[in-house]
């Protein structure tokens, strides 16, 4: 019986591990380039066929997944202040990609998902409060508001975790969404990762919505196009990784030491079971949750505002 699971949200990680498995990559087209101004590494993983759904466990779609090793540093200065601005365009660029509007004229719902009491799971909650909302402007002042060029009409909700309302956050959403009719939903939730060095490091941006809980085994109902029946986005930053994974990469990286078989024997052991319910994030996550979700913030303000 295998106790041990790879736990990921990321798609980029789910790809690789594919990949140490058996090199099969059928219904799966990976593009991959650097963003020199930005040291971003850009990885676009599109999903195009239901085999290749399966293999990587994720839904057909479009995942990018930006890896910016200084994402978490301060940008207090004037160098590190640049440097998350430039982040945050290149966000944005992704979003207005995907977002693919014909019309500079539109509404989108922006969720900010995850408890706000927990550091490591407050970046949704974070991102909703430093919004730029217009929809209750647009509608008290209508024209005066939109300029020449048009804009973009943003709401946003923080529905909260079921443990305080007892409701789904799909519910939630669903229900706001039927009210407030936008043409676009976009969810901002804290994710896992299967790799350390991935930590607040990386940002994923996918059309697929979003399982809320999925990357650390709680699975909720789905925020997507099929239940809201508009295009949904989804925006993670992963901020916990599960501690049965940091205990076999560090096993891994002793296996030349040890007998292949008892190394396979340890990894499949009962004590991984224990280890897949602990979830480990890094002792600074207080002040690089503000920094990154000031980036993903300033992102989305740019998206809407040169819509």
């Amino acid at each position: 019986m295998s106790y041990f699971q790879i736990r990921t949200d990321l798609a980029l990680e789910a790809r690789e591990f594919v990949e140490d498995a058996n090199g099969s990559l059928r219904g799966i087209i990976v593009e991959e380039y650097e963003k020199e101004e930005g040291e971003i590494h850009v990885t676009k993983v599109q999903i195009t066929t239901k085999n290749g759904s399966k293999l990587l466990g994720k839904p057909i779609g479009t995942y990018i997944t930006l890896e910016v090793p200084r994402l978490c540093e301060a940008g207090d200065n004037t160098e590190e202040g640049l440097y998350h601005e430039e982040i945050a365009r290149e966000i944005s660029n992704q979003l207005r990609q995907l977002l693919r509007r014909e019309k500079p004229e539109y509404s989108v719902l922006v969720v900010g998902l995850g408890n706000r009491e927990v550091t490591a799971d407050s970046l949704g909650p974070g991102v909703v409060e430093q919004l730029q909302v217009t929809r209750h402007m647009i509608r008290e002042f209508g024209s005066l508001m939109k300029g020449e060029e048009g804009c973009v009409m943003v709401s946003a909700v923080i529905p909260g975790v079921m443990a305080k309302t007892g409701m789904e956050s799909a519910e939630i959403v669903k229900g706001v969404a039927a009210e407030t009719k936008p043409d676009v939903v976009i969810v901002i939730d804290a994710l896992a990762a299967r790799s350390v060095r991935r930590l607040n490091r990386t940002i994923q941006i996918s059309n697929t919505g979003i399982h809320p809980g999925s990357g650390v085994g709680n699975h909720r109902n789905a925020i997507d196009s099929k239940g809201l029946k508009v295009p949904v986005l989804a925006i993670g930053v992963p901020t916990v990784v599960d501690a049965a994974t940091i205990v076999s990469d560090t096993m891994e990286k002793l296996h030349k030491e040890l007998k292949e078989a008892a190394f396979l024997q340890a990894r499949e052991s009962s004590v991984f079971a224990e280890l897949n319910n602990m979830y480990v994030t890094p002792k600074d996550i207080d002040s690089t949750i503000k920094r990154v979700t000031h980036t993903l913030a300033e992102a989305l303000n740019m998206t809407f505002q040169k819509a």
